[in-house]
């Protein structure tokens, strides 16, 4: 029996608008049911785009490195290296760099999603 682990290097990245995703934890790659999880890398500049929501779970994340801003609901908080969020179900969120090097964040998902499951709002965007 081999164990339910995998490196980010052996997952396909996916180019989406303002960022770089892999899916970590599936339900296909690791027989995960309750849960999901992927990493994104976003450029220095780059919002993770468009809005969306999680109208059947929450999202958790956590930046890994970097530091930008999150919008939840039309309220924008900075973040940084070390900064947990939480998204709570059916919030309109979104990520975005402000800063100079890449923001890497892991993202938790419960129960599981994928881009499939989100609701996404294209004219959503961080206030000026």
């Amino acid at each position: 029996m081999s164990l339910p682990l995998v490196h980010e290097n052996d997952v396909p990245e996916l180019a989406l608008p303002g960022r770089h995703l892999r899916w970590l934890v599936t339900a296909e790659r690791m027989n995960a049911k309750c849960s999901s999880a992927c990493v994104i890398r976003v450029p220095p500049g780059q919002t993770v785009k468009p809005a969306h929501s999680h109208p059947n779970g929450e999202e958790v994340i956590y930046i890994i490195r970097g530091s930008g801003r999150v919008y939840i609901d039309g309220v924008v908080e900075a973040v940084r290296e070390g900064t947990t969020v939480l998204f709570p179900q059916g919030a309109v969120h979104m990520v975005q760099n402000s800063g100079t090097e890449e923001m890497k964040v892991i993202c938790f998902f419960a129960p599981p999603s994928d881009l499939t499951t989100y609701k996404f709002f294209e004219n959503v965007d961080f206030p000026a």
